[in-house]
């Protein structure tokens, strides 16, 4: 690489007289402006240097990397290569077997140990305060110059070679209104980092976050004094936090292309308590919303799609348990946990369902079929957590896609207003449960406004749904997906998380700038979502085992009335293509 080359001709020089001298060009940068760029600096033993190298590259968020010195060269500086100095100041902590030792104004006594030592230099890819001016926002200090606040999280870096810590991040308060500009101009925003107390930041001074602004993280090279002293090296030093060497290197640039809707970032606000965004490129979330748009549409004005067979056995309908299987597939792609809860009175059928579903290759591998009964709050929380406790939940996502939802009046009823209570069991209680303990959020699909989840907009469903006054389901989900028919809900889900998973700017999200890249295109994900022939297999299970249309009750290919051939097969393709397409 270029840049680093050019850097490695000028450290030998530079390093002696950043160093060795007792005045070194190293300054508080916190508010600082102009030609020159900071750099954090971290001496190890030659023996680590290819080590920490590489912990450097997979972490590069934190600890972006701009060069190195070479052993064996210390030349002494040029004349008049040192300027502004600070004479007699701490610059430098000491660390002896993993413990911070002691601060030092210069290193001169440790000349001959340096001999065989290799100093880093690390940076920022991007100028937090340049960013901050890109978005039309202006600079400030915590407490006049003193050093903003950095603040240790619960994220672990990757780990590399006995090199281990967790990540470092700092923050600013921005204005809302300034969010998606400055993710424009950084690529960068914080997500839930394990950060408790904003006033009680590990480095530098707290910020006070005003109303109306909300916290943003940047990723910090104060991340590496936790790296050194996992390292629990005999000798290493590390320049103080805010005491940053000043060159004259230019920050890394945007690769070329940067600009492009793969890499352009949107802000997405997605819960207020735990405050929340998120961030997904703009092609992403294009796609995200042409599939929404898509699965809104209703060929028959008004849809049901509901267990309302209560006169047949079994009286489950065939809309629901194509989409959920749908999701679960995609969801066993990106080898997370999942697992279905039902009414009890239906285990043995979906079971049996699942175990077809695996043999004809809907599923790749068995899942668990839970039931609820019921009962208290207190049993919902003993299901959700482990051993009953709030902090330690088993699940941190519950998803209902056309599953019958409680009424006002505690009553679970069909399109045509028929209770059917004693058919259902109170899973309800869980969704219930789940807006009280931290990490679990929720997701309800529906097409009719009885379905569980379908809380969120019972308003609407009085008003303009037959009934709606008598049917609209009371318990609100997080996040509510109104389909024409619920299965494309639950296809549309699949697609969505496929998007976002192979989207660049949500994956940097996800990981908090540590870790290496994902390679794109994963082939897995690929053959796991939806498609015309899973779904017409799936359909076919439903079929064998009896499970009628919603609309007609025929035992035939058929989801609420409408044919699977044509209608169904159509939109399922339609959702496949905008998923896959390149932009």
């Amino acid at each position: 690489m270029p840049f680093t080359l050019h850097l490695r001709s000028r450290l030998p020089s530079a390093i002696r007289s950043l160093i060795l001298q007792k005045k070194p060009n190293i300054r508080n940068t916190s508010s600082m402006a102009g030609e020159l760029r900071p750099a954090s600096l971290v001496v190890l033993p030659r023996s680590l240097a290819p080590a920490f190298e590489r912990f450097c590259q997979v972490n590069t968020g934190p600890l972006p990397l701009l060069g190195q010195s070479e052993p064996e060269k210390w030349m002494l500086p040029p004349q008049g290569a040192i300027s502004e100095t600070r004479m007699g100041h701490p610059q430098f902590w000491k660390y002896e077997f993993g413990a911070c030792t002691g601060s030092l104004a210069s290193l001169e006594q440790y000349s001959e140990q340096l001999k065989d030592m290799v100093a880093f230099f690390l940076g920022c890819s991007f100028s937090l305060e340049e960013a901050l001016e890109k978005a039309g926002l202006p600079r400030r200090d915590p407490a006049g110059h003193s050093q903003a606040g950095a603040y240790k999280t619960t994220v672990p870096c990757v780990t590399h070679a006995g090199f281990c810590c967790p990540l470092v991040v700092t923050m600013r308060p921005i204005p809302k209104d300034k969010l998606e500009g400055l993710v424009r101009a950084c690529c960068s925003l914080g997500e839930l980092l394990g950060i408790k107390e904003l006033s009680k930041p590990a480095y530098g001074d707290a910020m006070v976050c005003p109303p109306g602004e909300v916290p943003v993280f940047w990723p910090s090279p104060l991340t590496s004094l936790g790296a050194v002293s996992s390292c629990e090296t005999p000798l290493a030093f590390a320049s103080i936090p805010g005491c940053t060497v000043m060159t004259d290197l230019k920050d890394a640039k945007a690769p070329p292309g940067c600009l492009t809707p793969e890499r352009i970032p949107e802000v997405h606000h997605i819960s207020q308590d735990p405050l929340h965004y998120s961030i997904a490129s703009v092609s992403a979330s294009q796609k995200i919303r042409e599939l929404e748009s898509m699965i809104g549409i209703d060929p028959v004005l008004i849809t049901t799609g509901f267990p309302t067979h209560f006169n047949h056995e079994p009286p489950e309908e065939t809309d629901g348990p194509p989409g959920a299987v749908a999701l679960v597939a995609f969801l066993q792609a990106l080898e997370k946990e999942v697992a279905i809860i039902v009414d009890q009175r239906a285990w043995n059928l979906h079971q049996k369902i699942v175990e077809d579903a695996v043999e004809q290759g809907v599923l790749k591998t068995q899942i668990p079929i839970l039931t609820y009964q019921g009962g208290s709050v207190e049993a919902a929380q003993a299901f959700l957590c482990k051993n009953g406790d709030p902090q330690t939940p088993r699940f941190d996502h519950l998803v209902a896609i056309e599953r019958a939802g409680r009424a006002a009046d505690g009553n679970y009823y069909n399109a045509r207003k028929m209770n059917i209570k004693h058919l259902v069991d109170p899973i309800d209680d869980l969704f219930l449960a789940a807006k009280k303990i931290p990490g679990i959020s929720s997701t309800g699909v529906g097409d009719g406004g009885n379905e569980l989840g379908m809380g969120k907009v019972k308003e609407a469903v009085r008003r303009h749904i037959r009934h709606g006054d008598v049917i609209a389901c009371d318990v609100e989900a997080d996040f509510a997906v109104i389909a024409g028919v619920s299965n494309w809900g639950g296809y549309a889900l699949a697609c969505a998380l496929y998007i976002l998973y192979s989207c660049a700017v949500h994956s940097q999200y996800l990981r908090k700038a540590v870790g290496p890249s994902r390679a794109p295109g994963d082939q897995a994900w690929t053959q796991a979502l939806p498609s015309v022939i899973k779904e017409e297999k799936m359909l076919g299970i439903l079929v064998q085992h009896k499970v009628r249309s919603g609309v007609s009750g025929i035992v035939g290919m058929e989801v609420d009335g409408l044919p699977f051939h044509n209608t169904h097969a159509e939109m399922i393709q339609k959702l496949v293509d905008v998923t896959t397409a390149q932009v």
